[in-house]
């Protein structure tokens, strides 16, 4: 049986035809999440896959908070990977051990634990640059406050 050469290149709509894992920049880029491992950060997008497939089948708790199952078994199995390093993942994202991107809730014997999948957003807010500082003194100028008064009232007697 002769090779068969595969092509190289996507062509048209070929590229659609794949599904991907959104890993936000952030868990790269700020440095919160320097000390996670790339295994964890893929993981977390993996579980922000699954909140929409918990969406689609409204797993909502008391306080309509969406949460997930993804057993221990079943990342070791898409991750290639033993229970022991799952679990290890799964911890560095956790509340308790991690850095608290997820939450675990255990439930009754014999039913798979609950995650919550928390926002990736840090809370801190990015510091003004000095041109957004200066916009925003210019607009609480009562120059600028007046202006704005005369505009608002010029439109009001337009109608």
């Amino acid at each position: 049986m002769p090779d068969m050469k595969l092509p190289s290149y996507f062509y048209g709509d070929e590229a659609m035809q794949f599904t991907y894992f959104r890993i936000p920049c952030q868990l790269i880029t700020h440095p919160r999440f320097k000390h996670l491992s790339t295994d964890s950060k893929l993981l977390y997008g993996m579980l922000l896959d699954r909140m929409s497939l918990s969406i689609k089948n409204e797993w909502y708790d008391d306080t309509r908070r969406v949460y997930i199952y993804y057993t221990v078994d079943e990342i070791g199995s898409s991750l290639n990977c033993g229970r022991d390093k799952a679990m290890k993942l799964l911890a560095d994202l956790d509340t308790g051990k991690g850095v608290g991107l997820i939450e675990r809730i255990k439930q009754a014997q014999g039913k798979p634990t609950r995650i919550y999948v928390k926002r990736f957003t840090t809370q801190e807010l990015p510091p003004q640059c000095d041109a957004e500082r200066r916009l925003f003194s210019c607009l609480k100028s009562p120059l600028s406050l007046y202006f704005r008064h005369f505009v608002n009232s010029s439109k009001l007697s337009e109608n």
